[in-house]
C-alpha cells in the first residue's frame, strides 16, 4: 500500500482512492502499480465483498500524465514501454473480472485511461458537473486500459467509433443518456450516493452477485449454449448458499434479509 493509492476496508466495502489531487489523479508509474496491487487485494481478500473506486480532490482521473510525457525524458525502448503499459492495464481486467461488484465515483473528470478504468467497473455514479471524454485522439494516442473493449461492448461499435475518433466532451447527463453512467446526482451528494450504492452491494448476497457478474461477462464472448450451461451451474450453486436460504426465509417472513456473504 502507498500514499498515492489509498485503501480503506469497512463492513466488507473496500474503498480505493487515487490520491494525486494536485495532478487531477493523472496516472503515473507509482499510481499504476498501486492500483494494480489494490485491485488484486480486492479480488483475493475474502473480507472484501464490494469495491468503491474514487479519486481524491473532486476528480476521478484525467488519464495518463500528459505533462510528464511532454517533459522530454529519454524514451524507453519499445518493448519496455509496451511491457510497462500492459502491466498497468491489468487493473482494468481485474476490476472487470473479479467476482465482486465495483462502483466508480465519477466526479470532476474521467478522461482517457481514467475513463477506461471507470468503464471497467460495474456501475458508475457521476456528479452533475462531471466531464467524460475518451481524449486519446486529442493527444495523438490510440487508447489503452481497455476503453475500446468496454465502450464497444457497452454502446456498440458505431457509438464507440464516434466517441474515440471525434473525442467529444460529454456532460454527465449526456453520458447517462448513452448508458455510460448509471446515475447522476448533485455534486454535493456524489460521495455519499456512490458509497451508499457500493455499501448496499457489500451487504448483499455477495456470492450470488459474483455469479451474476460472471454470467454477464460470459455473455460478452460465449455462445448462447455456453451461457446457458454457466447460468445453470451458477444458479444451482447460488441456490445452495446460506444467503439464498436467508433470502427465501425473509421473503416468507416479510422482512428484509440479512446476508452473511456465503
Amino acid at each position: 500500500m502507498n500514499d498515492i493509492v489509498l485503501q480503506a476496508l469497512d463492513s466488507g466495502l473496500l474503498t480505493i482512492t487515487m490520491n494525486r489531487p494536485d495532478r487531477r489523479n493523472a496516472l503515473d508509474a507509482e499510481m499504476t502499480r498501486g492500483l494494480v496491487d489494490a485491485a488484486r487485494r480486492a479480488a483475493e481478500d475474502h473480507e472484501v465483498r464490494a469495491v468503491l473506486l474514487k479519486g481524491a480532490g473532486g476528480t476521478f482521473c484525467v488519464g495518463g500524465d500528459v505533462k510528464s510525457m511532454a517533459e522530454g525524458r529519454a524514451p524507453l525502448p519499445f518493448e519496455a514501454k509496451m511491457a510497462n503499459l500492459r502491466r498497468g492495464m491489468e487493473v482494468s481486467r481485474i476490476l472487470h473480472e473479479m467476482p465482486k461488484p465495483v462502483v466508480a465515483q465519477v466526479d470532476g473528470a474521467a478522461a482517457g485511461a481514467g475513463l477506461s478504468i471507470a468503464l471497467a467497473c460495474d456501475l458508475r455514479v457521476a456528479s452533475t458537473s462531471a466531464k467524460i471524454t475518451t481524449a486519446f485522439a486529442k493527444v495523438g494516442l490510440s487508447g489503452d486500459y481497455g476503453g475500446t473493449y468496454f465502450l464497444t461492448h457497452l454502446l456498440g461499435s458505431a457509438k464507440a467509433r464516434e466517441l474515440y475518433l471525434m473525442s467529444p466532451v460529454l456532460t454527465a447527463q449526456e453520458a447517462l443518456a448513452l448508458g455510460i453512467v448509471t446515475r447522476v446526482v448533485p455534486d454535493a451528494e456524489v460521495e455519499a450516493s456512490a458509497r451508499d450504492l457500493a455499501m448496499s452491494l457489500a451487504q448483499g448476497p455477495s456470492v450470488t452477485l459474483g455469479y451474476i457478474k460472471r454470467n454477464i461477462n460470459n455473455a460478452e464472448h460465449l455462445s448462447l449454449e455456453a451461457c446457458f450451461d454457466a447460468e445453470a451451474i451458477h444458479h444451482s450453486r447460488s441456490g445452495e448458499t446460506a444467503d439464498h436460504k436467508e433470502a427465501a426465509k425473509a421473503f416468507v417472513e416479510k422482512r428484509k434479509p440479512v446476508f452473511a456473504g456465503h
